[in-house]
Protein backbone atom coordinates (compact mmCIF):
# COMPACT_ATOMS: atom_id res chain seq x y z
CA UNK A 1 0.00 0.00 0.00
CA UNK A 2 1.38 3.21 -0.84
CA UNK A 3 2.32 5.77 2.02
CA UNK A 4 3.49 8.47 -0.58
CA UNK A 5 0.81 10.96 1.35
CA UNK A 6 1.74 9.91 4.51
CA UNK A 7 5.15 9.74 6.28
CA UNK A 8 7.59 9.52 3.32
CA UNK A 9 5.42 12.88 1.59
CA UNK A 10 6.46 14.60 5.27
CA UNK A 11 9.92 13.49 5.16
CA UNK A 12 10.31 14.49 1.35
CA UNK A 13 9.34 18.27 2.28
CA UNK A 14 11.59 17.64 5.49
CA UNK A 15 14.36 17.53 3.54
CA UNK A 16 13.86 19.60 1.17
CA UNK A 17 12.89 22.60 3.59
CA UNK A 18 16.97 21.62 4.74
CA UNK A 19 18.35 21.96 1.07
CA UNK A 20 19.83 18.48 1.96
CA UNK A 21 20.00 15.83 -1.16
CA UNK A 22 18.23 12.05 -1.03
CA UNK A 23 21.89 10.67 -0.97
CA UNK A 24 23.25 13.14 1.77
CA UNK A 25 20.55 12.41 3.88
CA UNK A 26 21.51 8.96 3.52
CA UNK A 27 24.82 8.99 4.02
CA UNK A 28 24.31 10.73 7.22
CA UNK A 29 21.21 8.41 8.43
CA UNK A 30 23.19 5.45 7.50
CA UNK A 31 20.94 4.16 4.79
CA UNK A 32 21.24 3.42 1.05
CA UNK A 33 19.81 6.32 -1.40
CA UNK A 34 17.62 3.86 -3.06
CA UNK A 35 16.07 3.14 0.39
CA UNK A 36 15.38 6.35 0.92
CA UNK A 37 13.70 7.25 -2.51
CA UNK A 38 11.35 4.22 -1.89
CA UNK A 39 10.30 5.54 0.91
CA UNK A 40 9.84 9.30 -0.16
CA UNK A 41 7.84 7.97 -2.73
CA UNK A 42 5.61 5.56 -0.55
CA UNK A 43 7.05 1.95 -2.01
CA UNK A 44 8.46 1.34 0.91
CA UNK A 45 7.51 1.52 4.68
CA UNK A 46 10.15 2.98 7.00
CA UNK A 47 11.41 1.26 10.39
CA UNK A 48 10.39 3.47 13.47
CA UNK A 49 14.32 3.82 13.91
CA UNK A 50 15.11 5.08 10.73
CA UNK A 51 12.17 7.85 11.01
CA UNK A 52 14.56 8.50 14.34
CA UNK A 53 17.68 8.37 12.65
CA UNK A 54 15.99 10.73 10.02
CA UNK A 55 14.17 13.09 12.14
CA UNK A 56 18.01 13.65 14.26
CA UNK A 57 20.02 14.15 10.39
CA UNK A 58 16.69 17.02 9.74
CA UNK A 59 16.80 18.37 13.29
CA UNK A 60 12.98 17.75 13.26
CA UNK A 61 10.93 19.16 16.05
CA UNK A 62 9.63 16.47 18.74
CA UNK A 63 6.30 17.23 18.06
CA UNK A 64 6.75 16.29 14.12
CA UNK A 65 8.66 13.59 15.45
CA UNK A 66 5.65 12.39 16.52
CA UNK A 67 3.77 13.18 13.56
CA UNK A 68 6.07 11.22 11.39
CA UNK A 69 6.01 8.20 13.74
CA UNK A 70 1.81 8.71 13.29
CA UNK A 71 1.85 8.82 9.59
CA UNK A 72 4.14 5.73 9.44
CA UNK A 73 2.36 3.01 11.74
CA UNK A 74 3.88 3.52 14.79
CA UNK A 75 2.83 4.55 18.43
CA UNK A 76 3.89 8.45 19.06
CA UNK A 77 7.17 8.54 21.09
CA UNK A 78 7.19 11.78 22.86
CA UNK A 79 4.72 12.89 25.54
CA UNK A 80 3.40 16.33 25.67
CA UNK A 81 2.57 17.51 29.48
CA UNK A 82 1.10 20.49 30.45
CA UNK A 83 3.63 23.19 32.06
CA UNK A 84 1.68 23.33 35.21
CA UNK A 85 1.59 19.54 35.85
CA UNK A 86 3.81 17.91 38.91
CA UNK A 87 5.88 16.52 36.20
CA UNK A 88 7.16 19.63 35.41
CA UNK A 89 7.43 20.86 38.73
CA UNK A 90 11.39 20.95 38.10
CA UNK A 91 11.09 23.22 34.97
CA UNK A 92 8.87 25.74 36.00
CA UNK A 93 11.43 26.46 39.50
CA UNK A 94 14.23 26.26 37.18
CA UNK A 95 12.42 28.75 34.89
CA UNK A 96 11.79 30.89 37.40
CA UNK A 97 15.12 31.09 39.01
CA UNK A 98 16.23 32.15 35.73
CA UNK A 99 13.84 34.68 35.54
CA UNK A 100 14.17 36.41 38.83
CA UNK A 101 17.75 36.30 38.72
CA UNK A 102 17.76 38.22 35.58
CA UNK A 103 15.70 40.82 37.10
CA UNK A 104 15.06 43.85 37.57
CA UNK A 105 16.36 43.30 33.60
CA UNK A 106 13.15 41.96 31.48
CA UNK A 107 13.12 37.99 30.96
CA UNK A 108 10.71 35.96 29.61
CA UNK A 109 9.53 32.08 28.74
CA UNK A 110 7.62 31.95 25.66
CA UNK A 111 5.95 28.83 23.86
CA UNK A 112 5.76 27.62 20.45
CA UNK A 113 3.12 30.20 19.64
CA UNK A 114 5.03 32.79 20.69
CA UNK A 115 2.70 32.97 24.03
CA UNK A 116 4.32 34.12 27.24
CA UNK A 117 4.40 31.70 30.03
CA UNK A 118 5.96 33.40 32.36
CA UNK A 119 8.04 36.90 33.10
CA UNK A 120 10.37 38.70 35.41
CA UNK A 121 9.28 42.53 36.65
CA UNK A 122 11.32 44.03 34.40
CA UNK A 123 9.67 42.82 31.73
CA UNK A 124 6.62 44.29 33.44
CA UNK A 125 8.37 47.74 33.42
CA UNK A 126 9.21 47.19 29.93
CA UNK A 127 5.15 46.77 29.01
CA UNK A 128 3.84 49.34 31.35
CA UNK A 129 2.72 51.79 28.34
CA UNK A 130 1.27 48.88 26.15
CA UNK A 131 -2.42 48.76 25.82
CA UNK A 132 -3.73 47.07 28.53
CA UNK A 133 -5.95 45.15 25.74
CA UNK A 134 -2.42 43.09 24.46
CA UNK A 135 -1.95 42.21 28.45
CA UNK A 136 -4.89 40.20 28.71
CA UNK A 137 -3.94 36.29 29.11
CA UNK A 138 -3.09 34.46 26.71
CA UNK A 139 -0.28 37.07 25.92
CA UNK A 140 1.62 36.70 22.85
CA UNK A 141 4.71 38.26 22.31
CA UNK A 142 4.74 39.57 18.79
CA UNK A 143 1.73 40.75 18.92
CA UNK A 144 2.40 42.80 22.29
CA UNK A 145 5.39 43.88 20.58
CA UNK A 146 3.99 44.79 16.40
CA UNK A 147 0.72 45.65 17.21
CA UNK A 148 -0.04 49.76 16.59
CA UNK A 149 -0.85 50.37 20.55
CA UNK A 150 1.90 47.68 21.23
CA UNK A 151 5.47 48.33 21.89
CA UNK A 152 6.19 49.19 18.76
CA UNK A 153 4.98 53.03 19.22
CA UNK A 154 7.94 53.05 21.51
CA UNK A 155 10.69 52.02 19.80
CA UNK A 156 13.10 54.64 17.97
CA UNK A 157 14.42 51.85 15.17
CA UNK A 158 10.77 50.45 14.82
CA UNK A 159 11.51 49.76 11.24
CA UNK A 160 14.36 47.52 11.46
CA UNK A 161 12.40 45.97 14.72
CA UNK A 162 9.33 45.11 12.80
CA UNK A 163 11.56 43.67 9.70
CA UNK A 164 13.36 41.33 12.28
CA UNK A 165 10.82 40.27 14.19
CA UNK A 166 8.65 39.77 11.39
CA UNK A 167 11.33 37.77 9.62
CA UNK A 168 11.94 35.29 12.73
CA UNK A 169 8.38 34.60 12.68
CA UNK A 170 8.26 33.70 9.31
CA UNK A 171 11.20 31.05 9.38
CA UNK A 172 9.73 29.65 12.45
CA UNK A 173 6.19 29.14 10.97
CA UNK A 174 8.22 27.63 7.51
CA UNK A 175 10.53 25.35 9.53
CA UNK A 176 7.99 24.43 12.29
CA UNK A 177 4.98 23.76 9.51
CA UNK A 178 2.60 24.90 12.32
CA UNK A 179 -0.74 26.47 10.99
CA UNK A 180 -1.09 28.67 13.94
CA UNK A 181 2.23 30.70 13.41
CA UNK A 182 1.32 31.14 9.70
CA UNK A 183 -1.98 32.40 10.81
CA UNK A 184 0.02 34.74 13.24
CA UNK A 185 2.32 35.73 10.59
CA UNK A 186 -0.40 36.90 8.84
CA UNK A 187 -1.95 38.38 11.65
CA UNK A 188 0.87 40.50 12.17
CA UNK A 189 2.49 41.64 9.14
CA UNK A 190 -0.79 43.36 8.61
CA UNK A 191 -0.75 45.10 11.27
CA UNK A 192 2.08 47.10 8.55
CA UNK A 193 1.08 46.57 5.09
CA UNK A 194 3.64 49.24 3.94
CA UNK A 195 6.69 48.40 6.12
CA UNK A 196 9.06 46.89 3.36
CA UNK A 197 12.09 48.32 4.96
CA UNK A 198 15.40 46.26 5.08
CA UNK A 199 16.70 45.30 8.52
CA UNK A 200 19.32 47.77 9.54
CA UNK A 201 17.54 50.59 7.56
CA UNK A 202 18.52 53.93 9.16
CA UNK A 203 21.28 53.09 11.58
CA UNK A 204 25.28 52.49 11.23
CA UNK A 205 25.97 48.79 12.48
CA UNK A 206 29.28 49.29 11.12
CA UNK A 207 30.78 49.68 14.76
CA UNK A 208 28.04 47.81 16.59
CA UNK A 209 28.98 44.23 18.52
CA UNK A 210 25.11 43.16 17.99
CA UNK A 211 22.23 45.13 16.72
CA UNK A 212 20.18 46.65 19.59
CA UNK A 213 16.87 47.41 20.24
CA UNK A 214 15.94 51.24 20.75
CA UNK A 215 13.06 52.03 23.40
CA UNK A 216 11.69 54.86 24.77
CA UNK A 217 10.51 54.41 28.31
CA UNK A 218 11.44 54.25 31.83
CA UNK A 219 12.54 58.31 31.11
CA UNK A 220 15.25 57.76 28.93
CA UNK A 221 16.35 55.72 25.62
CA UNK A 222 16.43 52.35 26.07
CA UNK A 223 19.19 50.37 24.55
CA UNK A 224 18.87 46.97 24.73
CA UNK A 225 19.66 43.21 23.08
CA UNK A 226 18.27 40.01 23.53
CA UNK A 227 19.06 36.03 23.31
CA UNK A 228 16.86 33.11 23.71
CA UNK A 229 17.83 30.41 25.07
CA UNK A 230 16.16 26.43 25.30
CA UNK A 231 16.40 23.19 27.20
CA UNK A 232 18.97 21.09 25.77
CA UNK A 233 18.36 17.28 25.05
CA UNK A 234 14.15 17.58 26.18
CA UNK A 235 12.07 14.62 25.92
CA UNK A 236 9.08 16.41 26.11
CA UNK A 237 7.39 18.39 23.62
CA UNK A 238 6.00 21.01 26.45
CA UNK A 239 9.88 21.22 27.50
CA UNK A 240 10.89 21.09 23.97
CA UNK A 241 9.07 24.18 22.94
CA UNK A 242 10.26 26.33 25.02
CA UNK A 243 12.29 29.65 24.76
CA UNK A 244 13.99 32.25 27.88
CA UNK A 245 14.59 35.53 26.49
CA UNK A 246 16.56 37.52 28.19
CA UNK A 247 17.52 41.32 27.37
CA UNK A 248 20.17 43.27 28.15
CA UNK A 249 21.30 46.72 28.43
CA UNK A 250 23.56 48.25 25.60
CA UNK A 251 24.94 50.95 27.37
CA UNK A 252 25.29 51.69 31.62
CA UNK A 253 22.25 53.95 31.09
CA UNK A 254 19.94 51.30 30.12
CA UNK A 255 21.36 49.27 33.48
CA UNK A 256 20.81 52.39 35.22
CA UNK A 257 17.58 53.43 34.69
CA UNK A 258 15.86 49.60 35.00
CA UNK A 259 17.64 49.59 38.64
CA UNK A 260 16.51 52.89 39.61
CA UNK A 261 12.63 51.71 38.27
CA UNK A 262 13.07 48.78 40.15
CA UNK A 263 14.10 50.25 43.56
CA UNK A 264 11.36 52.31 43.38
CA UNK A 265 8.73 49.98 42.64
CA UNK A 266 10.44 47.77 45.04
CA UNK A 267 9.92 50.42 47.51
CA UNK A 268 6.09 50.77 47.12
CA UNK A 269 5.25 47.22 46.29
CA UNK A 270 7.80 45.27 48.35
CA UNK A 271 8.25 42.79 45.10
CA UNK A 272 11.69 42.62 43.76
CA UNK A 273 12.40 40.08 41.56
CA UNK A 274 9.21 38.57 41.36
CA UNK A 275 8.19 36.43 38.45
CA UNK A 276 4.80 36.46 37.39
CA UNK A 277 3.04 32.98 36.33
CA UNK A 278 0.72 33.15 32.98
CA UNK A 279 -0.77 29.56 32.19
CA UNK A 280 -2.34 30.17 28.88
CA UNK A 281 -5.97 28.56 29.24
Amino acid sequence: MSTDSNVGALLRDWRRRKKISQSELALQADASARHLSFVETGRSRPSRELILRLADCLEIPLRQRNTLLVSAGYAPMYQETPLEAPRLKTVREAVHRILGAHAPLPALAVDVDENIVAMNAGTELLLQEVSPHLLVPPLNVMRICLHPEGLVRQVVNAEEWRSHLIGRLYRQAIYSGRASLRRLYEEVSAYWPNASAPPGHGQDLSDTIVASIRILGLGTELQLFSTIATFGAATDITVAELSLETMHPADQRTAAAFRRAAEERAAGAGRPGQVSVIVPS
